[in-house]
């Protein structure tokens, strides 16, 4: 069984992104691991894994404009099956 059951990823579109205070908010705030936020002060790209992927998506979309979404079951495709 994995810890964190959902692969989140997305990109963050908007002005003065500072990719250090993302990241450090979410591995701060969001119980999870594997965290990519990189970019620059237009875009940024998060990649993690979480139980609780609507935090991330809530917090990212406070942000800046959210598109690119995807949200994959880890635990469904460890088992054969879409995730």
């Amino acid at each position: 069984m994995l810890e964190f059951q959902f692969d989140t990823q997305l990109l963050i579109e908007g002005e003065n992104l500072d990719e250090d205070e993302i990241h450090d908010y979410i591995q701060q705030n969001i119980p999870g691991d594997c965290l990519i936020a990189a970019g620059d002060e237009e875009l940024i790209k998060i990649h993690f894994h979480t139980n609780t992927p609507w935090k991330v998506l809530e917090y990212c979309a406070s942000k800046g404009d959210i598109f690119d979404v995807v949200v994959e079951n880890m635990e469904r495709q460890e088992h054969g099956l879409k995730g």
